[in-house]
């Protein structure tokens, strides 16, 4: 049995057109409502504006919609035809698997996060049974060397405690082009035809030795299968934020992922990890074009996932969600600001694929993921100007005697309620369908006491669904202003950066911080607020809820970002998931070896700056691993830039050089050999006192462990 015999192309087209069609009667009859209301008295141009926005910007809102009562309909009667895990169930005898990548890129990331969550991982899959079957890659662009030297001594330790040499490979990019895209690109062409699947991790991904099996045996049962993508739920976070936001794709999740598999089927979309991919197609017809228009040369799209995924349907290979699937697990942005830089990336990203929306070569469905991708992102400034044109004719009417028609029409006269009644009730049925998709899925918790149980039962589900509504709606205002600056900004052309994420749960906000990035929201929310009460009150409190969750947006910021109420939340037994309530072995697991990072953590503050250097160059250990790993140079020449620059290391050290003169170094093995032999045999008179200092230090230190990695 394939996968292609799970729907066949008529029930496809089926069912999308009943979704659809379901999509295009709601954004009908909401537009027709709103139409009804504004065409008392005549049409100005600010109405007209009005009804334009209002049928775009709810054509999303009806998506979301008509998808969370698809999949609720799904998970409630507990059969889907299109469910890619019933291969697994309907086969009787599962195929033998292929030696499979496990790619982990990484990018300045906390190192002991990365390798305990590596070796989770690695011993999940260990008792599976198939460890001979998979090879693990860490793919470095680190261009801290602080961060390089910790990555390659981990991968040194790491490998010694589960006899993972041969099995667990680290590799360092001597030029980090094109970001991630350009990591795993050189790893395909470098080890690509080893294998015959690739499943890429990111820095904080967790995936459980059963769920890596059963993704690898998906494709061997399903040849026409490109890409399969599974599902990640947030996990192991500990602020305020990121509590709530691992609370919601826990329940929420499963009701909208069954609601998309329903209509995009295996035509779905990759969202750039804990996904497998078919290496051969993936290397021959998915590499990235180049950005048109870009201001830097050869540049790539930075949100590669999208577009790889309409590249591999293009090819005719099939992309799948495998919803359903546990053991698929990431981290989280541990606060609203955190959460807003990584959008900001995502926007830029994103609004790239406006290149690709109109080309003759993607398939429709795809051209709806990228559409779906930039308005995103689009609507907000949308319903920034919504509301301006809104209060803008408020204020007219205000200041007009507008003519009104003495009876009614449409709608109105059809329910027999006047124009007024009729926004109030258009109002209340757009937040109701709004807070439906929540309310399916606490529905399909609450009818089984067992599923209730792992989110901290009925009742604290219910208290946690209504306090996660409530955070919800005061941060969607900030992050409308937050999306439609990174939106304008895009169009006005500025370059973003793709810098670290900060993923962990520290209180990682200040009132600074806070101060300068949402001191913007809180006056407009304050001089907004009173211009729609001089406008009239009635509007004011209409419009209440957008100037409420600007105004608090500081407070509320720092509020979510902190752990100790996340904290407070856990032992309340509220925004409690199945991760917590039931931990997996590989979550157990790591955070368990964190908890060990943090205690056994250097305290070298002295020499912290430059401590990964002072180890490559003092260490013979540390030094011969390092240069084990590089690539061997050709004979080092006297005279040469490279000379010049240790024979300043050693009269200066290190902290007078820049961090690209230290890479510099750090990439050349017969520069580091020589460094190595003249810091020991050099007396201290002639060595930098920072050497002097370094040299002590090292001799106390020496028979410490200086990370948990070393337990």
């Amino acid at each position: 049995m394939t996968a292609t015999k799970l729907l066949s192309g008529a029930q496809k087209v089926r069912r999308r057109i009943v979704f659809f069609s379901l999509v295009f009667l709601l954004i009908t009859l909401a537009t027709w409502v709103m139409a009804d209301i504004l065409w008392r008295g005549g049409m100005n141009s600010c109405e007209v504006a009005i009804l334009i926005l209002f049928a775009i910007l709810f054509t999303p809102v009806s998506l979301g919609i008509v998808q969370a009562l698809t999949g609720f309909i799904i998970l409630w009667r507990r059969r889907d035809p299109a469910r890619l895990l019933s291969l697994l169930e309907t086969t009787p005898a599962l195929p033998d698997l292929p030696v499979t990548a496990v790619v982990l890129p990484i990018f300045n990331e906390d190192v002991s996060r990365v390798y305990e969550g590596l070796r989770a991982i690695y011993r999940s899959v260990e008792r599976t049974g198939n460890l001979s079957r998979f090879d693990f890659f860490i793919l470095s662009d680190s261009n801290d060397p602080n961060k390089w030297i910790e990555e390659e001594m981990a991968w040194a330790e790491l490998c010694k405690q589960v006899s993972g040499f041969g099995r667990i490979f680290y590799r360092k990019r001597k030029i980090a082009l094109n970001r991630k895209s350009g990591n795993i690109s050189d790893f395909c062409r470098r080890w690509g035809s080893k294998y015959r699947y690739m499943v890429i991790l990111d820095a904080d991904s967790v995936m459980s030795g059963d769920c890596l099996v059963k993704l690898a045996q998906l494709m061997e049962l399903n040849p026409q299968a490109g890409i399969i993508q599974a599902a990640p739920v947030q996990a192991l976070s500990e602020s305020l934020f990121g509590r709530g936001m691992q609370f919601a794709g826990s329940l929420y999740g499963p009701v909208f992922q069954a609601g998309l598999n329903f209509w995009q089927a295996d035509e779905g979309n990759y969202w750039g990890h804990n996904a497998i991919i078919r290496l051969a197609p993936f290397i021959e017809h998915c590499a990235l074009p180049d950005l048109p228009a870009s201001k830097t040369p050869r540049a790539k799209f930075m949100s590669h996932d999208y577009v790889e995924a309409a590249l591999m349907r293009r090819a005719g290979y099939e992309v799948w969600l495998a919803y359903g699937l546990g053991g698929s697990y990431e981290g989280g942005p541990p606060t609203l600001l955190d959460m807003a830089k990584r959008d900001r990336r995502w926007c830029r990203g994103n609004f790239q694929h406006s290149w690709l929306v109109l080309s003759p070569h993607v398939r429709p469905i795809n051209r709806l993921h990228l559409a779906l991708g930039i308005m995103s992102y689009l609507s907000s400034p949308l319903w920034l100007f919504f509301m301006i044109i809104g209060t803008l004719q408020f204020w007219i009417a205000s200041r007009l005697t507008v003519r009104t028609f003495d009876f009614d029409v449409g709608l109105s006269r059809l329910l027999d309620v006047g124009g007024n009644q009729l926004a109030i009730i258009l109002f209340s049925t757009t937040i109701s369908l709004l807070f439906l998709p929540k309310l399916l899925s606490l529905l399909l918790v609450l009818r089984n006491k067992e599923s209730a149980l792992l989110f901290g039962g009925r009742l604290r589900a219910t208290v946690s669904v209504i306090i996660e509504h409530f955070f919800s709606m005061l941060i969607t205002p900030i992050l409308m202003l937050f999306h439609s600056r990174f939106v304008l900004g895009v169009m006005a052309g500025q370059e973003v950066g793709w810098g670290t994420q900060r993923r962990g749960g520290e209180n990682a906000a200040d009132w600074g911080e806070a101060i300068e990035a949402h001191g913007g929201h809180t006056i407009i929310g304050i001089l907004w607020g009173l211009l729609a009460w001089k406008i009239n009150p009635a509007f004011f409190w209409w419009m209440s809820p957008i100037f409420i969750g600007l105004v608090s947006s500081i407070p509320v910021s720092l509020l979510l970002g902190k752990v100790s109420v996340g904290t407070a939340m856990r032992r309340m037994n509220l925004f409690i998931t199945p991760q917590e309530s039931n931990p997996p072995a590989e979550l157990a697991e790591l955070k368990t070896s964190l908890a060990i990072c943090d205690q056994h953590a250097p305290r070298l503050e002295p020499l912290r700056k430059n401590y990964g250097f002072m180890q490559v160059v003092i260490d013979p250990y540390v030094n011969a691993i390092h240069i084990a790993l590089l690539r061997r140079h050709h004979k080092r020449l006297e005279g040469t830039y490279f000379t010049q620059l240790q024979d300043r290391v050693v009269a200066e050290g290190p902290d007078l050089l820049s961090r690209r003169e230290q890479m510099a170094l750090l990439m050349n093995p017969e520069c580091m050999a020589w460094l190595h032999e003249q810091i020991w045999k050099l007396p201290s008179e002639k060595l930098a006192p920072w050497w002097t200092m370094a040299l002590r230090q090292y001799n106390v230190l020496e028979s410490k462990p200086q990370t948990a990695l070393y337990l």
